[in-house]
This record gives C-alpha cells, structure tokens and sequence, in this order.
C-alpha cells in the first residue's frame, strides 16, 4: 500500500504535493475542534484525491499527445530536409552499399561516368578514416575529392549499422550520411590569389669584372646594353618590373604564376646571355635567385640575396628558386672560371688572424670520413693558430681509407701527438670563446662533429665545393671559392698572404701538396694559374713527391675491389658509365669514388657513376671530364629519396657524391 502510494505521490507535481498536504493538516485541526467531522472530512479529503490524480492524467495524456505530434512534425521536416537538401547527399554502408541518393546528387553527378565506382573509392577512404577515429567521440567525417576537375569537400557523420563475426574477429560496418559541398570556386580563388603574389628576384652578371678587364672600353657599352635590353625583353615576357641597383645587378618583381613558366622554360635566359659574342671571347653568364618565401616583400628580398649568396657559391649561371622552404636549382653547366684577384685572399687572410687572436683556442674540423684535402687543410690552419701561440687542435673522430699511413708518419713527430682529438675531447675544449674552423665542407650535416658549430663561439668555413642548401648559416667568416682545385690550395694561399711569416713543416708542406695533387687527381682536373702557384710554394717548402705518391698508394685488395667495380661498368648514352659495389662496407664512400675516377681513364668515358652500399643507407659517387654536371643530377636523386643517401656534395666538373 505505502509502495502504491509513494507511486502515486511521484506522478504528481511538486505545488499539487504541497497543497494535499496544508488540505490535509486543516482538515485534521477541524477534526481534532469537532470531532463529529471526522467522516465528512474524510471523505472530502477521499474525493480531492480522486479528482487531482483525475486532472493529472488528462494533463499527462495531453502532454504526450502533443509532444507526440511534435516528433511526427519533426521527423516530416527531417525527412523532407534529406530529401531537398540543396546539397548532393548520399547514405552509404562502409561495406560498399549505397542505401540512398538524394536528388541533388543525381542530378549533380548526371553526366559522370562511373560514379557508383568512384563512390566506391569514396567509401573505402571514408572506412579508412572510420576506423583512424577509434575511440573519439566525434563521429563526423570529412574528406576531399576531386570529381570531373571539380573539387568537392565531403562532410558526415557515421553510426556502427552492424556487427558480423569473421573467424575470431569481429568486422564492424557503419552507415555514414555524406554531403558533398562544391569548393572549386573557393579553391580557384584561393589558386588565384596564391598565383597573384609578388615574387622578387635578384640577377646578377657573373663575369663582370673579366669582362671589363679583358674587352675594349669601346666595346663595353655595347655588350652591357645586350645585356641589359635582353634581361628587360625576358623580363617583359612575365609582365615583370626589372630595376637596375648596381653596375652588375638588376632587382625585379613579377607574379608568383609566372614562375611555373619560367621553370618551364628551364630559365633560357641564362643560355640567351651567352649568345652575346665579345671579342673577348669570354661568354656573358648571370646568376639568377627568386624567393617567393616570406610574410613581407622585404622578406622575400632577403631570402632572394641568400638565394643569389648560394648560386655565387656553386659557380654561378645558374638559377635558384625558394619556394615553400626548398631550392630548386636549373643551369649550372658552365665550367667555373679562375678569378685573377687575390684581393678576398689577402682580406680573409686578415679577418681570420684577427679572429685567432680574439679566441681562447682554436679547433679545426674536416668532414666525416676524412680526406688528405681536409686533414691537409686542417694542417694548414693549425700552423696558423700556432703563429699566433694560440691552443689549437684538429678533430679526427671519423678517417676514411688511406689516411691511416699518413697520421701514423705525422705522429712520429712530438709536435702532432697531442693534436689530434676524438669527437668527446673535442666537445669538452670547445666553448663561447673558441674560434671552429670548418675546411673542406661547408654543410652543416657532412661536418665531422656536428655538434660542435652549437657549441663555438664564432666559426670560420674554408671550402672549394659548390654550395648546397645545408650551408653552415651562423659563420663569421666564409672563404668559399668553387674556382679552387681543393681546400688545401685555399689555405695554401692563406698562409703566403698572411702578414705573419708562417713556416710549414715537412708534414703541413706535403699534406697541403697531397690535397692538391689528390683532388686534382695528380693536376689534370680543375687546374688553373693559382693551383700551379700554391703547388710551386709548397714545393719550395720542401715537399718530398715520391714520399707524397707512395701514401695514396692502393693495397692490393682495394685495387682489385676497384677493378671489379670497373669491369662490371655498364655504358648508357655511349659515354656514361654506370657501376655498383653491392659489398657492404663502411668505407664504400672512398671505394666507389676511386672507382668513380679509374672509369674516367677509359677512352669515350665523359661521367662515371659508382653507387656504393652503407648497409642501412647508400653513396653514389659522381666523376665527370666538365661535359655533364653531375653534382645537379646528384643533388636530384637526393631531394627524391633524401633518407637513404648518406651524402651528396661535389664540384660542377670532376665531381660529385651523395
């Protein structure tokens, strides 16, 4: 009865409670005044109760009534909004059914051949998505597609529809309401105002100073001017704005959808330039560098004079395009030409005594895998250092083949016991006020001892190669000449032009001597005027040549590796050669290069090309007689599957690795 009671009490609400209650307590006061009301008082109480519980269930079937008809209604609009929605709307199963279509996307879709079998597509990326989501809570779907080049965003949402049990596992399928929504208008704006921002460019005239030394000042004017009307006429071409700053560089704009025709065209202006025939007979060349990078047209014009610093520093006549972060590179086959000033040596000569006598100590440091370009180089700075009673060390924590003969002759002397360091001394001597002097590599990630530019306080490169993007950015002093026969005829040179009268060792001489002879492969690659000269001091400095050629000499083993390497060569394109050392072996980079350079002595041979095996990763060494750039091929196959090359550097002629 209290059960049946509390029941009833429940159904009613909290104000009709109220008053049953203060009904009651005056009922029961009259009683207790004249207990002869007792029974009608009952009864009146009796007959409230029936007729409250009576109106509270007509209010309750009124209530459900209405609210019934509210969820008819609701569905009837729901219904009809699925049906007219103004966008093409499909229910779809993951396992592939198509359940309905509204008449949106019939008609959308009328003229598409296939489309169940693109909504096929559609469905198995919509599971793939699905399943992603795991546990989240948002059940909503959103994907792209194009469809008859138009670009559709589809939106959704998606209920599990079925559970069936496959084996031990159970396979879910959902049902998933799509919408398709028409972006291509959006998205060719978007193109369109991506298309019409501002890219800024900078060209400059490589051979400059060649060209006034070497042509009449009557011709001068004249060869400038073709110059001049050819870069505005290119110009013209993309709607552009050119603007002459400086005697040999020209500043200008253009639209940003203009770019893919220039790439397109492979740059002709930079071979169009070297139609022009002066009497002097040296070819006009440019150096061309556009950004489209940056939040500001400022910005992009200081990425453009970091784009041009690197296009000089590959030798330039070539282009280079930073877009979205990356470089692209076209051109670059013009062999580099020797510069005739030693002004920049005298001045960088200067600027690194200055930096010595600054630091607390010097560390010199080579790439990894070492060559006798870089020890030698490196050799050649510590003599430096040591003019100037400056602490100075040169890290070796990585020795290619080879080099073994020569640190155990050159640690036969007391003075080069000590000098060399492994990668944790070098990280306990190195602080803010040491002086990192960086040869024979100016990329950030080939340096021996990476850690080492975070750690020193200014850092100075040396280096003869082309420049790469992964240059060394926080350097205080960069002698980069891509002219240069090797690094050591740089450091040679810095030596004779120091105001110091530095005198080298036998060992410094004939390591010096020996990066020449070895990167010139005994004087025949990349020679010119000044490689001669600092070999000719070197030689005056007591260097033995016979003891020189005996240190390189190969074993027997790695000869007869090269020769396998050599006869297994195959020849494409009837004169280039192509190779590969399948062996696992740690020092496959050296290997494959000698191997690189022994396929050039075969007659018709004008690029030869080893690829080598690190195990996890693979080298490709690159040689060429100057006909073919192999370093831009290189440098291709690296930006393709840059994971699994453990290295890509290299000259425009005679060289290039990855």
């Amino acid at each position: 009865m209290g059960k049946s009671n509390n029941k009833f009490f429940d159904k009613l609400v909290s104000r009709t409670k109220i008053y049953l209650v203060i009904i009651a307590i005056l009922l029961i006061i009259i009683c207790v005044l004249k207990p002869v009301l007792i029974i009608p008082a009952v009864l009146v109480y009796a007959f409230i109760i029936a007729y409250t519980y009576f109106i509270n269930q007509k209010r309750i079937e009124e209530v459900s009534e209405h609210i019934k008809d509210l969820t008819l209604n609701v569905d009837k609009v729901s219904k009809r909004t699925l049906i007219n929605s103004p966008f093409p709307l499909v229910i779809v199963e993951t396992d592939g059914s198509i359940i309905w279509k509204s008449k949106k996307f019939i008609t959308e879709f009328a003229d598409v051949k296939d489309m169940n079998a693109i909504l096929r597509f559609i469905i198995k990326d919509v599971k793939l998505e699905i399943l992603n989501n795991g546990n989240k809570k948002n059940n909503q779907i959103t994907q792209k597609v194009n469809i008859e080049n138009k670009n559709y965003k589809i939106f959704g949402e998606y209920v599990k529809s079925k559970s069936t049990e496959k084996t031990s596992d159970k396979k879910k399928e959902y049902t998933a309401t799509l919408y398709f929504i028409d972006e291509t208008e959006i998205d060719n704006l978007k193109q369109d105002y991506e298309e019409s921002q501002i890219c800024v460019g900078i060209t400059m005239i490589d051979n400059y100073e060649e060209i006034i030394q070497r042509t009449p000042a009557s011709e001068q004017i004249q060869i400038f001017s073709k110059i001049e009307k050819k870069l505005y006429d290119w110009a013209a071409e993309f709607k552009g704005l050119v603007v002459k700053a400086e005697r040999d560089t020209f500043i200008w704009i253009c639209e940003k959808k203009y770019l893919k025709q220039m790439e397109d065209d492979k740059f002709n202006i930079l071979d169009s330039i070297k139609e022009i025939d002066p009497s002097c007979k040296i070819p006009s060349t440019l150096s061309i560098a556009v950004s489209c990078d940056g939040e500001s047209n400022y910005e992009k014009y200081k990425m453009a004079k970091n784009a041009i610093d690197i296009a000089l520093g590959r030798g330039g006549d070539q282009a280079v395009i930073r877009k979205n972060g990356k470089f692209t590179f076209f051109g670059g086959r013009t062999q580099e030409v020797e510069k005739r000033t030693r002004v920049k040596a005298r001045s960088v000569a200067t600027a690194l005594e200055e930096l010595m006598e600054d630091a607390d100590n010097v560390v010199i440091m080579g790439h990894q895998n070492s060559d006798i370009d870089a020890l030698g180089s490196a050799l050649g700075i510590y003599r430096i250092a040591k003019a100037l009673d400056k602490p100075a060390n040169i890290v070796s924590s990585t020795i290619g083949i080879g080099l073994d003969t020569f640190i155990d002759y050159a640690k036969k002397e007391d003075e080069y016991k000590q000098v060399f360091i492994g990668k944790e001394e070098a990280l306990e001597l190195t602080n803010s006020n040491t002086l990192l002097v960086v040869v024979d590599t100016h990329k950030r990630s080939y340096t021996d001892v990476p850690e080492l530019l975070g750690i020193a306080g200014k850092v100075v490169v040396i280096d003869h190669h082309r420049m790469s993007t992964d240059y060394i950015e926080n350097s205080v002093l960069t002698f980069q000449e891509v002219y240069a026969s090797s690094a050591a005829e740089l450091v040679t040179e810095l030596i004779v032009y120091s105001e110091r009268n530095i005198k080298l060792t036998n060992v410094e001489a004939e390591s010096l001597y020996a990066g020449i002879m070895m990167d010139t492969k005994n004087f025949t690659f990349k020679t010119g005027v000044r490689t001669f000269e600092a070999a000719a001091y070197l030689r005056k400095c007591g260097v033995d040549i016979i003891k020189v050629k005996k240190w390189f000499q190969s074993d027997l083993n790695t000869y007869n590796i090269i020769s396998e390497i050599v006869s297994k060569a195959e020849i494409v394109e009837g004169s280039i050669a192509i190779s590969i050392y399948d062996k696992v072996d740690k020092d496959a980079n050296i290997i494959c290069a000698k191997a690189a350079d022994e396929l050039l002595t075969i007659s018709d041979i004008t690029a030869s090309f080893v690829i080598g095996n690190y195990g996890e990763k693979t080298c490709i060494s690159g040689r060429s007689l100057g006909d073919i750039n192999v370093q831009v091929i290189l440098e291709k196959l690296r930006r393709r599957r840059s994971h699994n090359f453990s290295r890509c550097t290299g000259s425009r002629q005679g060289y290039g690795s990855c």
